[in-house]
C-alpha cells in the first residue's frame, strides 16, 4: 500500500500502527545498531511508484525504516513524501543482479542499487528481523 506520508494525520498513523507496528524506542534502536538505511538509488519500481517518481526530474532515491512488524520505504516526488508500507508477512526480498536488491509486496516492488557494505549489512538485519517475526507468529 502506498500512502502519502507528508502530513501527520491520525488516520495514516493508525494505518501504520496496524500494518507495521510502532517505531522502535531509542534503546531498541541502539541495540539494533540503527533502524534506517542509507539513501538508496531506485533502479526500478512497479508502475504505481514509477508514475509518482516521473513527476519530477530528480534522481530517484529512497530510504527504508524498520518497524516492529515491517518496513516503510519512503521516497519523494515533487514536494511530497510517499511510503510503501510492507508488513513482514508480505515482504519478499530478492538479491538480483550483482548490486540490485528487490523488495516486493503483492503487486508493488522497488529495486534498489546497493553501493556499499553497510547497506548489505542493513539488508541482512532486515532478513534477520523478518525471520524473528515469522518465528514469533509461527509462520516458519
Amino acid at each position: 500500500m502506498i500512502k502519502n506520508l507528508s502530513y501527520n494525520s491520525k488516520k495514516i498513523n493508525t494505518v501504520l500502527l496496524e500494518l507495521v507496528g510502532r517505531p522502535f524506542s531509542f534503546i531498541e534502536r541502539l541495540k539494533l545498531g540503527g533502524i534506517g538505511s542509507n539513501k538508496l538509488v531506485i533502479a526500478d519500481a512497479s508502475n504505481e511508484i514509477l508514475e509518482l517518481l516521473r513527476l519530477d526530474n530528480n534522481v530517484n532515491y529512497c530510504n527504508i525504516e524498520i518497524r516492529k512488524n515491517g518496513l516503510i520505504i519512503r521516497f519523494r516526488s515533487l514536494l511530497e513524501t510517499y511510503g510503501l508500507i510492507i508488513p513482514f508477512y508480505k515482504l519478499v526480498i530478492y538479491k538480483g543482479e550483482s548490486k540490485i536488491y528487490s523488495l516486493y509486496k503483492d503487486q508493488y516492488f522497488i529495486k534498489v542499487l546497493i553501493e556499499n557494505k553497510s547497506t548489505i549489512l542493513f539488508f541482512k538485519k532486515v532478513i534477520k528481523l523478518k525471520n524473528q517475526y515469522q518465528n514469533q507468529i509461527g509462520l516458519n
